[in-house]
This record gives C-alpha cells, structure tokens and sequence, in this order.
C-alpha cells in the first residue's frame, strides 16, 4: 500500500498507517468475496491500487472533503468511491446505494471490519431511491462511477442532491457529444454542468474525467422515472 500512499501524497492526501492497514483489509476482503461473487475484473493488487483505490481518491484534487458533508454514492458495486473517500476522509457521512443486495452484504462486512463510522448502505435501484423521500435531496454530493451516459447518470443521481449541491461523474473521458446531450437532461433536473476536469492518474496514464453538476434548482417529481426510462431522453 506504499505504492497508494506515494500517488495520493501527489494530489494531496497523506494516509496514516491505520488507513494504509485499512486498505490492506478491504482489498484482502474484496479478493476473497470474488471468488464466490462478482465484485470486480480487477484483481492484480497493483491494479486494485491505481484502477479502484487511487482512482477513486483522486476526485479530492477537486472537491474539499475535510468536512462534515453527505454523500451518496450511487450503483456502488464494491464500494467505489465511496470506501475509499470513507477510508480516506472519515468524516464524511456516506450513503453507500446498489441494487444488488449480495454486494451490500459484502460492504457491510467491509465496514464492520474496518470499523467505518456514519456508513449507511441502501438497497435499492436509484429510480427507487431517488423517489423516497429519506434520500431525495438530502446530500451535498452524489457520486458515481457506474458505466452510463451523462443523461442516465444524472437522472439516477441529480435527485438525490439538495440545491447548491453536486453531482460528479466519474468518466473514462468527457466526450463532446455526450455533454451536449447531457446539458438538456441536467437542465430539466435541475442543474447545470459548472466544471469538467480532465485527469490522470499519478504514475500512468490512465485517464479521468470528473464533470460537476450543480444543483441551480429542486427537481421536478416525475423524475426520476420508473426503472428503465432513463435510457430515453428526457422531454
């Protein structure tokens, strides 16, 4: 885990022992629970390391997460971001969210052990979610690595925020055409995009786009649609 401690010290965070041996765990973990379960394709601890781990830290070159905040973190899988940004900044309060109730049981087994505090895990699809009024507009950020266009993304996610807050995206890279077509569904949810930083890894060239979304108004009711309306356009 020196190898993530040498790369995160480059955009700003400095792991103490006690989240090195933190990571340590829940890699050990993760690697164990996919042997029986679908966790990841991603299982050579180096590239744990850059493609989940430091990956997932790396959105803290942009956002101040040295405070008490509250995050969503939606269609989570294994726990990225959100485990990571919990290890790294455990101040925040995170609301880990997945339909898949097997990967739920493995999170919660992941932070009973690493004794995470203020972790809350949800099962339940993001149209389900966003739509219960425990969560809608409840946070000050929604993240998401989930593999989706900006539209869907944002339809799952900009919900969840209250206004002033953010979505981020996580993305491989910020394609014109689909920030064009995602403008007119964050419009209509209620945001609009404020920034897209364009990144790499320390130490590789694995390449990130974070695209902000600001929370500029309520989102109308009818959205989120039901599951499965988000792969069409939003009138």
């Amino acid at each position: 885990m020196e190898r993530l401690n040498s790369i995160t010290t480059q955009f700003g965070i400095n792991l103490t022992d006690k989240q090195l041996s933190q990571f340590e765990i829940y890699y050990d973990m993760l690697i164990e629970w996919n042997k029986v379960m679908n966790l990841t394709a991603i299982t050579e601890k180096e590239d744990v390391i850059l493609k989940h781990f430091a990956d997932s830290l790396l959105l803290s070159k942009y956002a101040d997460f040295n405070r008490e905040v509250k995050i969503i973190d939606v269609g989570t899988g294994a726990g990225f971001p959100g485990i990571p940004l919990k290890i790294a900044f455990p101040d925040i309060n995170i609301t880990l969210m997945d339909s898949l109730n097997k990967r739920l049981n493995f999170l919660n087994e992941v932070i009973s052990e690493l004794n995470l505090q203020n972790v809350e895990t949800v099962h339940a699809r993001a149209e389900d979610g966003g739509r219960n009024e425990k969560y809608r507009e409840q946070y000050d950020f929604a993240v998401s690595r989930a593999v989706a266009n900006l539209a869907v993304l944002s339809e799952w996610c900009v919900p969840f925020i209250k206004p002033g807050g953010y979505f981020i995206a996580y993305k491989s890279n910020a394609l014109p055409e689909e920030m064009r077509e995602g403008k007119k569904a964050i419009r209509i949810l209620g945001g609009q995009i404020e920034n897209i930083f364009n990144t790499t890894i320390p130490e590789t060239d694995n390449q990130r786009s974070f695209v902000f979304v600001k929370k500029i108004s309520n989102t109308d009711m009818k959205y989120p649609r039901k599951p499965g309306s988000a792969k069409k356009p939003i009138a």
